[in-house]
């Protein structure tokens, strides 16, 4: 049975069914699958991962595994980078193939070519400029960085590369999330003066030469459309409403907010923080919706509400859900039974996947 068609009865079936075949072919399959789920996907497919996490935690996972097949419940971006980290004889699969990242795809490799060959033009960016992406973002821009002395980060690790960057050369170029980068800058107490915006869509990115030439951080004009959606009033109106409460926000959210906040912190900061609270202490947290309703779950002592009144969820986060789960075991049992080949394997190309490796393993050393 093809894929399509293996999806189509799926969607026929009961989702308890569903849930009842995952777990069957879970046993069936044992230690040959591991199944790593982040944080933000949906319950019923989160119950399911052998590991879960943010980006950095599946990423040391993936490094460390040696389970021959692997599912990646999360995006297009976190499948790349356990290809790119696991060898060759293992398998990475995507759910589902639309699972992408409007983050990502804000800065391709053809967008930081153009900005590094523009930057060439004023400064010699090969010898004063690390490039570092986010992990959110293509292999290609991983392999971008790996071949030009750079390194990727995630939201749990930023300063620690940021410092890392620093102490190679004098300026730093990050994409493709602008507010990760302001936000941990102004953390670190860089000063608004030695920050630029670059604007892919502008010449020079809008910016003059002598602020390329005074810049230490340049910030890629990109953005999570979810963190976007939290505003300062509503942290405003959680500390009108709730006496005590404690604000946490994601820094991908922008600084308006980040500044209003009381913690700021990756996703495990973020559950450590209410983990560690004492019972009673309330919370608004500012980060994705499938993340701070498991939380209400895991700590009903402590009273936590959504920071935005409206509903702020990654849409491509959600298009995992248990029928594509259990397309992919499905798909897993068959090829070993010879019947048909491994349907959405992920596979990096091996030039891409040498200089993505190498930008990697500096943020995995530095962890």
């Amino acid at each position: 049975m093809n894929a399509q068609a293996l999806l189509t009865q799926l969607y026929d079936t009961p989702e308890t069914d569903i849930l009842e075949q995952i777990k069957q072919l879970k046993a069936e399959l044992g230690d040959q699958v591991l199944i790593l789920g982040h944080h933000y996907q949906r319950e019923e497919v989160f119950a399911f991962a052998d590991v879960s996490g943010d980006s950095l935690k599946l990423s040391q996972q993936a490094a460390e595994t040696s389970a021959p097949y692997i599912i990646f419940c999360g995006v297009h971006f976190m499948a790349e980078t356990a290809d790119i980290l696991t060898s060759d004889d293992q398998t990475v699969i995507l759910p589902d193939l639309a699972a992408g990242c409007s983050m990502a795809d804000m800065a391709d490799d053809e967008q930081v070519t153009r900005c590094w060959q523009q930057l060439s033009e004023i400064i010699n960016p090969d010898e004063c400029v690390t490039p570092v992406t986010y992990i959110n973002s293509t292999a290609a821009l991983k392999s971008f960085c790996g071949e030009h002395g750079g390194i990727v980060c995630t939201s749990g690790n930023a300063q620690k590369v940021l410092e890392w960057s620093w102490g190679n050369r004098e300026k730093i170029l990050f994409f493709p999330d602008q507010h990760l980068g302001e936000n941990t800058a102004m953390a670190m107490g860089v000063p608004d003066s030695d920050m630029i915006i670059w604007d892919p869509a502008l010449p020079m990115g809008g910016n003059h030469a002598d602020a390329i030439e005074k810049a230490r951080l340049i910030l890629w004009k990109g953005f999570c459309s979810v963190h976007q959606l939290f505003k300062p009033e509503h942290t405003d109106t959680m500390r009108r409403n709730h006496a005590d409460i404690e604000i946490l926000a994601h820094p991908e959210c922008s600084r308006a907010v980040c500044e209003t906040a009381d913690f700021v912190g990756s996703t495990e900061m973020i559950i450590k923080r209410v983990s560690e609270a004492e019972t009673g202490q309330a919370f608004a947290i500012g980060t994705e919706l499938n993340l701070v309703n498991r939380l209400r779950i895991q700590f009903p002592d402590k009273p936590i509400w959504f920071l935005s009144p409206m509903v702020c969820m990654c849409s491509t986060m959600f298009r995992t859900d248990p029928q594509h789960l259990c397309a992919a075991l499905t798909s897993i049992r068959d090829s070993r039974n010879g019947h048909q080949t491994i349907n959405n394997q992920i596979t990096v190309p091996q030039q891409q996947k040498r200089w993505a490796r190498l930008a990697l393993e500096r943020m995995l050393h530095l962890a």
